[in-house]
This record gives C-alpha cells, structure tokens and sequence, in this order.
C-alpha cells in the first residue's frame, strides 16, 4: 500500500466523517471535533492538519504539528498522531511524521518535540527509529 500526506486546506463531509471514526481510537475521553472545530484548526497560521490517505483516497490516520515563535526561536510540536487500527503498521505513521518533520523544517525550525506514553510501544519504536530521542525532563500538566 502507498501512503500520500497533505495538508488540510478546506473541512469537507468527508474530513469531519474521518475524524468522528479516528478520534475514539486515538482518546476515549475526547469528543471528535466537529466542523467548526476543524475548521478554526484548518484555519489557524500555527497548525497544519496533516492527512495520510491510502491507495484509494480514504484517509488512514493524521497528525496535527504545530509552529509557534517564541523569544528562543520557531518551535515545532506533534500532537495527536492517530492511525486508523486497520491500516497500522502499514507506514502510515511514518509518512505522516516524515511529512510533518519536513514542514517543521521548511518553516524554519530547528528541532522537532512530541510526548508519547510508554505504552504506546509501537509508536515509540517508531519515533526512536525516525531519530525522534527521549528527553531528561518532566512534562506538567495544570487541568482547571
């Protein structure tokens, strides 16, 4: 199976049927964004939603990066890497990072950052194998 990534440009039918079936593989607790949700995503200068497609057109899974400038430079981030169970292990989530670390670049930043859990053991190997290294440092997180 070949895998082609792009970039979200326009919320269709389609994209917001893709993520209502995508969304509950990636988090049980997160509601699948609708239209108006994607559309502020697709809309925004600092996200690309990334989208791998198969052979046939049908999307496979995506990849949100996100660009954002602080004083010490560009900085890239991934966020919610999700591969349809059907397709994993079929170098979905390998194009769709390849793809995001090459928009990270053209942009200008210098490196790229993303948080996986450790249970998440396929995905990690994949990360270390695409050069992605872990990190001495604590994530927090503030919930309100």
């Amino acid at each position: 199976m070949s895998v082609t990534v792009e970039i979200a440009t326009e919320v269709t039918t389609e994209l917001v049927d893709a993520f209502a079936r995508l969304i509950p593989q990636l988090s049980r607790s997160s509601p699948a964004p609708d239209a108006s949700v994607l559309g502020e995503i697709v809309a925004s200068p600092a996200t690309h939603l990334l989208l791998a497609r198969g052979d046939d057109g049908t999307m496979l899974g995506s990849l949100t990066l996100v660009l954002f400038r602080i004083p010490t430079g560009l900085r890239a981030w991934i966020e919610d890497v999700v591969v349809d169970d059907a397709a994993r292990g079929q170098g979905v989530g390998e194009a769709l990072n390849r793809y995001a670390i090459d928009v990270a670049a053209e942009h200008g930043a210098r490196s790229v950052d993303l948080t996986s859990r450790p249970s998440r053991e396929a995905a990690n190997r994949l990360y270390r194998r695409l050069g992605f290294e872990p990190r001495d440092t604590n994530v927090y997180r503030y919930q309100s």
